[in-house]
C-alpha cells in the first residue's frame, strides 16, 4: 500500500481523523477527489507544496499521511498538464524514478476514508517552492495573470519588478523625433509625445511646413495637449496653411 500526503489547514485535522478527507478539489476531467503526493525518500520533495498552498491557505498546514490499495486508480502529473492514469503504487514509483518531481501530485478521484488516514502530523511552514517549481532567482513575472491582484506582496513585487517598461521622458522622445527620417517614423515620434504638456512646442516648430499632409495633421493634433504661447502661435500657423 503506497504512501501518500495530503496537505490541509491544521482546523481540520480532528475532523479527518474521524471522518476522513472528503473529495473537495476536481480533477483534470472535473471529476471530484483529493490531490496527495507520494512520500518520497527527500523530505522537501515529499512536502514540496506546503509554500504554494500558503498562498490560499490561511492558518498553519499539517500534513495528513494517507495509505491507499496498491490497485487503486489515480492520475499522476506534473500541474497544468494532462496526467497519466496509473494505479497508486505505479504513480509512486513513476514520482520516484522522475529527476525532478518538483511540481507533480497525484489525484485519487475519491474520498480518503478514516481507516486509510495514519496520522496527522505539524509541518514546517516554508517547505517547497513557491509560485513555480525553481522560480528562486528567476526575475518573477508580475503581469495579472501570473500575479494575480490581491496576492501577498503583490505591491512590493510590482514595484520591483514593474510589467511595463517605463515611459519614455521627454529628452528621450524628442530625441527620437530629431532622429526620424521618413514620414511614418516622424508620425510614431509625436504619437509618443502625445498626453498633457506644459510648453516647448517651439521645439516642433520645424515640422509645421512638412511637406507631408499626414505629419501636418499629426502635429496639430499633438498641440491641442500643449499649452503656452508658441503652441497657440503653431496651431493657428497649421490652420491657416492650405
Amino acid at each position: 500500500m503506497p504512501n501518500l500526503v495530503h496537505i490541509t489547514p491544521h482546523r481540520h485535522a480532528a475532523r479527518l481523523l474521524r471522518g476522513g478527507v472528503a473529495a473537495r478539489s476536481r480533477g483534470w476531467d472535473g471529476g471530484r477527489g483529493v490531490y496527495t503526493m507520494a512520500v518520497l525518500p527527500d523530505f522537501t520533495l515529499t512536502h514540496q507544496w506546503v509554500r504554494e498552498l500558503r498562498r490560499w491557505q490561511p492558518g498553519v498546514l499539517v500534513a495528513v499521511d494517507l495509505r491507499v490499495p496498491d490497485d487503486e486508480p489515480v492520475t499522476v502529473g506534473r500541474y497544468g498538464r494532462e496526467p497519466l492514469r496509473l494505479t497508486a503504487a505505479r504513480a509512486a514509483g513513476h514520482l520516484r524514478e522522475l529527476a525532478d518531481p518538483r511540481g507533480y501530485e497525484i489525484f485519487v478521484p475519491r474520498s480518503i476514508t478514516p481507516a486509510e488516514v495514519r496520522r496527522v502530523r505539524a509541518l514546517p511552514q516554508g517547505v517547497g517552492w513557491r509560485h513555480v517549481p525553481g522560480a528562486h532567482g528567476p526575475r518573477p513575472c508580475t503581469c495579472p495573470g501570473c500575479l494575480q491582484p490581491g496576492t501577498p506582496g503583490s505591491a512590493r513585487l510590482r514595484r520591483r519588478f514593474p510589467y511595463d517598461d517605463p515611459p519614455m521622458t521627454k529628452p528621450q522622445l524628442m530625441a527620437e523625433l530629431r532622429a526620424a527620417v521618413t514620414s511614418e517614423q516622424i508620425i510614431d515620434a509625436l504619437l509618443a509625445l502625445s498626453g498633457p504638456r506644459r510648453g516647448g512646442a517651439e521645439e516642433l516648430a520645424h515640422l509645421a511646413d512638412h511637406p507631408d499632409p499626414e505629419v501636418r495633421s499629426t502635429l496639430a493634433d499633438l498641440l491641442l495637449h500643449y499649452r503656452g504661447r508658441a503652441a497657440r502661435d503653431l496651431r493657428a500657423r497649421l490652420a491657416a496653411a492650405p
